[in-house]
């Protein structure tokens, strides 16, 4: 059989359940491995039952995929199976998909603006009418698993999948004259085809993630290479769920240089990005900030370690717009600091502190109580506490879960009066606190008659009570991102708990009376069906304990668009409800501290099991 010249190609496996029917991809190994693997095909026939076209099961993203053009005289069952086949491939603008349609419809079809993906293979099936017995017309159904629209971010989803291929003879052929508007992916390919980035965007002087989904190689319409589709997602602006919070440091209009179909580095780890004449005029501050943007939003694509992104002029000659360094570009970014302790609530009820060592292997670290009124005798009864990123003070609440309290850690005194009291009986509880990096202070009011959500500003302003649009639920428990844009709430309803996330909306003038609020509410992990604790962790991410439908307990990385980005952590069974915690820092990545009902405090070192911390003590946290 012919070869490519830079890979091994061969032909794909058959999907279950559609026995018999002729292979129509090719996939090429992009390895290096030699050998020849065989495939055998068989003829298939073209009428009659339901068939199912499945996922590609376990494809590796090293997997190249290529659509086999329609074969002659083609049965309208062959053009479908073909077509939905295609749809997978790596062809350059999706040509070989095109040929299974009209001359028409491959002219018009757009298919990579947006996504729609389903949790399995898709079933299809000839709808057959009086006047088309030999049924034309073709319904393609399947579960629908989430959507990507086309600024690139995820949006889960759930429900069926439903749409119909209309079929007619040109040139005496069977082709498709209705495709789908968008392409149509099973999960274990859109995962082989599809690879998450973060672009950054602004909101109050902080950066935010916003996760979007590119194509892990060149793009089949734009011819794009993955980190120039990244920085075009970028320039188009932020996703609508995020847009009315965060802003963009780009000029409206702004575009790469006509013609821009790859970015690459220099020998000084500097990426040079150049841009329309919409920027041409920026001042150096706002010109820095958008550097800054690029900066974060690349380095996460790259395998070697980004330094310094240079903006370049439209005017075709390299002149430099404006640079930032990784230096400059984390002063620009205002990003929480390295933390020096982490904290929990010791089996004496006191807040203390401890310095987890990731480098040595037998030390047992030491925690002391945290200094100021808090360790004063005859000692405070902490129920559960939070610390503000810069450590100087601690939002606790009491044993009795009346009192919310914010003490100062640097210095000493009495303890100061609650800043919310109780009101209700004794089921009335506070939950654990949450700082954001501005210094707000979020609490929940866990009163059965009145639950409500609370910010203190600054953590010494006058209370006020936040709304939460679209709740459907009473809130558990909450943790506010550091940039101070998204607040995850585990809902409990029905005696199970779900994890949403929750835009932070804000008023953006100074005449502006309007009140904080959270709206629009969407689902942060979907696959499991309990979530028993939550944080948020670096890039973004939420680091969530829960179970799947009929699984055990385990603890993985979520996107906060509600995707999976990584395997679980190991050891997770152990971990107790809300008993998690991650620090967001990048720079210097610090170990997951957990609460185990067995262990106590434990915590898991980078590539190691996890380890022993406390023998007594609950609700770790890091500061936020």
């Amino acid at each position: 059989m012919p070869m490519p010249t830079d890979a091994e190609a061969v032909p794909g496996r058959a999907r279950a359940g559609a026995r018999g029917r002729r292979l129509r991809t090719l996939r090429a190994y992009a390895l290096g491995v030699a050998g020849l693997l065989l495939a055998g095909c068989a003829s298939m026939p073209d009428r009659g039952e339901i068939r199912r076209v499945q996922a590609s099961q376990g494809v590796d993203s090293q997997v190249r995929v290529f659509g086999v053009p329609p074969a002659d005289k083609a049965s309208a069952g062959e053009i479908v199976d073909g077509f939905l086949e295609a749809m997978t491939s790596d062809d350059p603008q999706l040509e070989t998909a095109r040929k299974y349609l009209t001359e028409e419809a491959a002219k018009s079809w757009r298919p990579g603006t947006a996504v729609t993906v389903l949790s399995a293979g898709l079933d299809r099936f000839p709808v057959r009418t009086e006047k088309d017995p030999d049924g034309p017309r073709w319904k393609v159904t399947g579960k629908k698993l989430a959507t990507v629209d086309e600024r690139s971010a995820y949006q889960p989803g759930s429900g069926d999948y439903a749409e119909f291929l209309q079929l007619v003879q040109e040139d005496k052929q069977w082709r498709i004259s209705s495709p789908p508007s968008t392409l149509v992916l099973s999960e274990s390919d859109f995962q082989r085809i599809y690879r998450p980035v973060n672009k950054y965007y602004f909101a109050g002087g902080a950066l935010v993630a916003d996760p979007v989904y590119v194509r892990q190689r060149s793009d089949p319409d734009s011819r794009m290479d993955p980190t120039t589709q990244t920085v075009q997602s970028l320039l188009a602006g932020p996703s609508r769920w995020l847009a009315p919070v965060v802003e963009s440091s780009f000029p409206t209009g702004t575009e790469l240089r006509p013609g821009t179909k790859s970015l690459s580095y220099d020998g000084q780890n500097t990426l040079r990005v150049p841009l329309n004449d919409k920027a041409d005029n920026v001042a150096s501050p706002q010109c820095q900030k958008m550097a800054t943007q690029l900066l974060y939003t690349v380095k996460e694509l790259t395998g070697s370690r980004l330094d310094r992104v240079e903006l370049l002029r439209s005017d075709g000659k390299s002149s430099s717009l404006c640079e930032v360094t990784s230096v400059t570009a984390d002063v620009i970014a205002k990003r929480p600091g390295t933390p020096e302790y982490q904290y929990y609530v010791d089996d004496q009820d006191r807040l203390v502190r401890m310095k987890l060592d990731v480098s040595s292997e037998d030390q047992q670290p030491r925690s002391e109580p945290v200094p100021g009124p808090l360790s004063a005798p005859p000692g405070f009864k902490v129920g559960s506490a939070a610390v503000s990123y810069d450590e100087r003070r601690a939002a606790v609440v009491s044993q009795d879960g009346h009192g919310l309290y914010v003490v100062s850690l640097t210095g000493s005194g009495a303890m100061p009066q609650p800043v919310l009291t109780g009101k209700g009986a004794k089921s009335n509880m506070w939950s654990a606190p949450s700082w954001d990096a501005a210094g707000d202070l979020w609490v929940v009011d866990q009163d059965p008659q009145a639950p409500a959500l609370w910010r203190v500003p600054d953590g010494t302003g006058t209370p006020e009570k936040v709304q939460v649009a679209g709740l459907d639920g009473r809130i558990a428990s909450l943790k506010a991102s550091s940039d101070g844009a998204r607040m995850a709430l585990l809902v409990e309803k029905g005696g199970r708990k779900t994890l949403w996330v929750g835009r932070i909306e804000r008023p953006d003038a100074k005449g502006d009376v309007s009140a904080v609020s959270v709206r629009e509410l969407r689902p942060a992990a979907p696959q499991m069906t309990d979530v028993t604790a939550m944080s948020w962790a670096p890039r973004g991410r939420l680091l969530v304990v829960g179970r799947e439908t009929g699984g055990v307990v385990q603890a993985r990385y979520m996107l906060a668009d509600g995707s999976v980005v990584a395997a679980s952590l190991p050891g997770a069974t152990g971990l107790s409800a809300v008993a998690v915690a991650a620090s967001e820092d990048e720079a210097k990545p610090k170990p997951v501290v957990g609460y185990s009902a067995d262990d106590g405090i434990v915590w898991l070192p980078p590539g190691a099991q996890w380890r022993k911390a406390a023998v007594g003590g609950r609700n770790p946290v890091y500061p936020g």
